[in-house]
């Protein structure tokens, strides 16, 4: 079988997608993507070995070994990349100001439809807020409320590496009893622990608010617990937030105590394979650890 045309059409259809998600940044063509580059790599290389005489094995045990080799590799970044996040001055879990710079809301029309939802839906913004994460790099993150004051969204933009902004969601309601219901689409590894008292559900696929709203009602209603309204500010509770995922996840081993940071970086080993683990699962089956 001829698999020039199908490689070629393979090698075509994932310029045009890369080219696609620069402007859309949706994790679920990433995935696609990051599939059929990884098949390109197995299929093609196998191929150029058999037609160029460099190996008389059959096709299809090359292009096993080939699919091996690309894990490998990539794991082998992964670990480095990680290596890397846990010895730098990057913080983990950044403090957060309120963000007065006028740029709270991307001008992107794709975005400012999530706006318009929102409004149209009775979710009102309380705070805008932003976290420095790198050098003149921040996390932007925009907090509304329902007119109830019990279910709390945030909107979190991401920074991507071509300059484009992706879009995450976090609902977070608050129960009687003392729990916490979070329920969010992050597609980004965190591999640590959360306070017992939060229970987390992330759907890394849901890309649409309205169906995330939905799903958290139904987990509230499911549960039959009596919701508590927000009370807290936004700012004051997601700092306090940052503080307690920090002190747990260094009580827990996932991160180094701090007198041994400096020496060992701030991701313990257990934690950096965690790390690894949520990463693969997210860039390749859109699936994150259950917490």
């Amino acid at each position: 079988m001829d698999l020039d045309y199908p490689l070629l059409g393979s090698i075509v259809l994932l310029l045009m997608l890369t080219q696609f998600n620069q402007r859309t940044g949706s994790p679920v063509v990433a995935i696609f993507t990051r599939w059929l580059r990884w098949l390109i790599f197995a299929f093609g290389v196998a191929k150029g070995f058999i037609d160029f005489g460099w190996s008389d094995r059959p096709y299809m045990a090359l292009v096993g070994a080939f699919f091996l080799l690309w894990f490998l590799v990539e794991t082998l970044y992964n670990w480095l990349a990680i290596h890397a996040l846990s010895v730098s001055s990057l913080p983990l879990f950044p403090k957060f100001v309120p963000n007065q710079s006028g740029e709270e809301w991307p001008t992107h029309p794709r975005l400012l439809k999530i706006r318009d939802w929102l409004r149209a839906n009775g979710f009102k913004q309380v705070q805008a807020l932003k976290a420095e994460v790198a050098p003149s790099l921040y996390l932007r993150i925009s907090i509304y409320q329902d007119v109830e004051s019990k279910t709390r969204i945030q909107i979190t933009f991401l920074p991507q590496a071509n300059g484009s902004l992706s879009v995450c969601y976090g609902l977070s309601s608050n129960t009687v009893s003392g729990y916490r219901y979070v329920t969010d689409n992050l597609y980004l590894p965190f591999g640590g622990f959360y306070p017992e008292n939060w229970l987390v559900r992330r759907f890394p696929w849901r890309r649409s608010l309205a169906k995330l709203v939905t799903i958290h009602k139904e987990r509230l209603a499911h549960a039959n617990e009596l919701v508590a309204p927000w009370v807290t500010d936004p700012l004051d509770d997601l700092n306090h937030q940052q503080r307690e995922l920090e002190q747990i996840n260094t009580e827990l081993g996932f991160l180094f105590p701090h007198a041994e940071r400096e020496e060992h970086g701030k991701i313990s080993h257990e934690g950096r394979y965690r790390v690894w683990k949520e990463y693969w699962l997210l860039n390749y089956f859109g699936r994150s650890v259950r917490y």
